[in-house]
């Protein structure tokens, strides 16, 4: 049995066509403009806290796994199982 492990999952999804988030800027960076409007920051990528970036990362995830023959579970849709044998 093995497992993976992937360091900021939720970084590679991707959001979907036509979709837009917005969102503050960081702490540090400047929140009002030179025009002296208040500054926000258009989001390209999923990034943590989103609430959509579990699902975009399960979207990318999911077609990627069954292409390479893994084989999704009735009794719970997030556990894939691959069998093979070694000779």
């Amino acid at each position: 049995m093995r497992r993976w492990e992937f360091v900021a999952a939720y970084l590679q999804g991707e959001l979907e066509q036509g979709e837009v988030v917005y969102c503050h800027p960081p702490p540090g960076y400047e929140t009002i403009g030179p025009d002296g409007k208040t500054r926000i920051c258009r989001v390209i990528k999923p990034i943590y806290g989103m609430a959509q970036a579990g699902r975009r990362w399960q979207r990318s995830l999911f077609p990627w796994l069954t292409s390479w023959g893994f084989e999704q579970s009735h009794s719970d849709p997030c556990v894939f199982s691959c069998e093979r044998t070694t000779d």
